[in-house]
């Protein structure tokens, strides 16, 4: 077969795959801003860090991949998720490492707001593997069972349960020793359970417009 003859992925998945990896660095930028949440909701003093939007759109796509295309292709994004990962990161602590301008006086803000510690670091690359091959692992095996053609259902279990396991991972590796765990992981969890409240309708539009996309 000549190499204009190979098949050539799915239209959706390309495009799920360049949106995933962007989310990715993108979340993991606004991470540096913990954004109030009671004044929007009226539920008292949560917050989250920025991240938490990207994050959680990065679970539509996944989920959006597992339906169209199935759990391997889906857990193979999640796996190659931690390219964008890790080079962004690694790219972020050079430039921050090397020396400003002459003249140029931003460096302390930058540091301030973009040079997070190796432990948070690392605690957001150990939960992202492990909570969104959870998540993918979840929402397809709820396919086969009752309420399994319900896509809302099986995306909200399978979000709640790898979120639950994303912010115990999370917030133990990055705070333990620092602040009381329970409160933070308490809000953690309450505010990202609204979120994806917010977020179920957007995984109908990714499956539609993937759908669209491979001319389904």
């Amino acid at each position: 077969m000549s190499e204009d003859a190979q098949p050539k992925p799915a239209a959706s998945l390309q495009q799920f795959a360049v949106l995933y990896g962007g989310l990715l660095v993108v979340a993991g930028v606004l991470g540096f801003k913990l954004i109030k949440l009671g004044p929007i909701f009226d539920i008292g003093p949560l917050a989250v860090p920025g991240g938490v939007f990207g994050f959680l759109l990065a679970i539509v796509i996944t989920n959006a991949t597992a339906e169209l295309h199935g759990r391997a292709v889906a857990q193979r994004m999640v796996f190659m998720g931690f390219v964008p990962l890790l080079v962004s990161i690694g790219l972020m602590q050079l430039v921050l490492a090397l020396p400003p301008a002459q003249g140029w006086g931003g460096q302390a803000v930058a540091e301030e707001v973009f040079g997070s510690s190796m432990r948070l670091i690392l605690a957001g690359i150990v939960a992202y593997g492990i909570s969104q091959t959870l998540d993918v692992t979840i929402f397809t095996w709820m396919r086969g069972q009752p309420g399994g053609h319900m896509l809302w259902l099986r995306a909200t279990v399978a979000a709640l349960v790898a979120q639950t396991v994303d912010t115990l991972i999370f917030v133990t590796i990055a705070f333990l020793g620092k602040f009381p765990l329970l409160p933070v992981i308490g809000g953690q969890l309450t505010a990202k359970a609204i979120i994806w409240v917010l977020a179920v309708p957007l995984l109908y539009v990714a499956v539609g417009a993937g759908r669209k996309l491979d001319g389904r």
